[in-house]
């Protein structure tokens, strides 16, 4: 079997960040029952209850099969990977001053650099890393306790989804979306990855781009202010998430009004004073990063395999479901369906990202901020298929669980 190296982890399984390692036990059994509960029973919930209702269930069913799927290996499932050395926590918890760290944060990105950010501290902004420093600081320092955090942060992502959805489609496009997006591939990386928090907030700060472009006066600039904070922090939390920039033009060309963006404008500017007045400069730091990531793990990575084996690691997490579905998701994109043209810009996202070459491997996670306004595509499709694909994707979800041991 293929192998590759990652720092001292073998990967078996590629191109997926994962190693071949099958289990069934007792702990499995909730996350089959939970997973084919909801297969049953979501899209009928989902065509009778009230909005808010809808909403709450949305969240909460969510946040219960990322748990689920976590939890077939006990607390070590949800655990596990803040634990490792190359995540987020380990450096958070040695941070004993926010200022030094912000103004000493790019020195320490180069690999030659002798106290040397770990890989993901390394290779985002800071505001990735705050995050956890936070949680330290409130005391939420066990890892278990951490996962738990990252899971219900994550779980909100579908509500402002479905906000999204309605405010610039209808109410029943947010119905007929919601099981497909709660049951997702996705949700097994969504409860033990960092970018499960970007994605959410990412989700939040479009769909509060989308409620300001569908109000007036001062509602607008209050609303259109806050997407502007919350999407120039993405930002700061992922190099990446830069790329959201597709989303918020097609937000804004779906409801037809450039109203909100000096606002929108406005809100990133305040982002990106604060982070540079606290000592980081985005522009200065990822020319360094681009030359730690080449001098590092990019060199044993060869571009012309990446570059679509990206997206074959990406369909693990959006299921096979939406590659059915892209046939009908073109001819509604011509309707302008509202799922298929956000779900357009997603994939144009994450096509660019793909070819740029800095989304080498582990595009299971790197691309969750993206995937979520995708998986919802096979409801596109004949009402007579959607059962059975529906089932597939809850298959895939507890397959690669069960079957493979993933990084992430």
């Amino acid at each position: 079997m293929w192998r590759w190296t990652y720092t001292d982890i073998d990967v078996e399984f590629p191109p997926l960040h994962a190693t071949w390692d099958p289990r069934f036990g007792l702990l499995s059994l909730p996350a089959v029952a939970i997973g084919l509960g909801m297969w049953l029973v979501l899209p009928r919930f989902a065509e009778r209850l009230s909005w808010p209702a809808l909403l709450a269930t949305a969240f909460a069913t969510t946040w219960l099969w990322t748990m689920a799927l976590a939890m077939t290996e006990g607390k070590d499932g949800l655990a596990r990977v803040f634990e490792r050395r190359q995540e987020y926590v380990y450096d958070a918890q040695h941070v004993t001053s926010i200022s030094t760290m912000m103004h000493t944060f790019i020195d320490r990105i180069p690999y030659s650099a002798p106290d040397n950010w770990h890989v993901h501290v390394a290779g985002h902004p800071p505001g990735a890393l705050l995050f956890f420093v936070l949680l330290d600081r409130l005391g939420i320092t066990g890892f278990f306790s951490i996962g738990l955090v990252v899971v219900t942060i994550g779980s909100t992502a579908i509500v402002a989804v479905l906000i999204t959805l309605r405010t610039l489609g209808s109410t029943s496009l947010a119905r007929a979306a919601m099981p497909w997006i709660v049951l997702a591939p996705s949700a097994v990386w969504m409860g033990v990855s960092g970018d499960a928090v970007f994605t959410a907030i990412a989700a939040w700060g479009l769909a509060l781009l989308a409620l300001a472009a569908t109000s007036s006066g001062r509602r607008r600039v209050v609303i259109g202010i806050s997407a502007g904070l919350l999407l120039g922090l993405c930002v700061y939390l992922s190099y990446g998430l830069v790329l959201l920039g597709f989303l918020a033009v097609a937000i804004l060309l779906i409801a037809r009004s450039w109203r909100p963006l000096p606002w929108a404008l406005g809100g990133s500017a305040i982002v990106v004073a604060a982070f540079t007045t606290a000592g980081f400069s985005w522009w200065r730091a990822y020319p360094v990063l681009v030359q730690r990531y080449n001098d590092g793990i990019a060199s044993t990575r060869p571009y012309d395999y990446w570059v679509w084996a990206d997206i074959a690691a990406w369909t693990f997490t959006a299921g096979i479901a939406v590659w059915a579905a892209f046939p009908a998701a073109s001819r509604a994109f011509r309707q302008r369906n509202v799922v298929a043209q956000l779900a357009a810009a997603a994939l144009l996202t994450i096509g660019f990202a793909a070819v740029s070459g800095m989304s080498k491997a582990e595009t299971e996670r790197i691309f969750l901020p993206f995937t979520i306004w995708i998986v919802a595509l096979p409801m596109l499709l004949p009402r007579k298929m959607h059962r059975p694909l529906l089932l597939s994707q809850v298959i895939i979800g507890l397959a690669v669980e069960q079957l493979l041991l993933t990084r992430w």
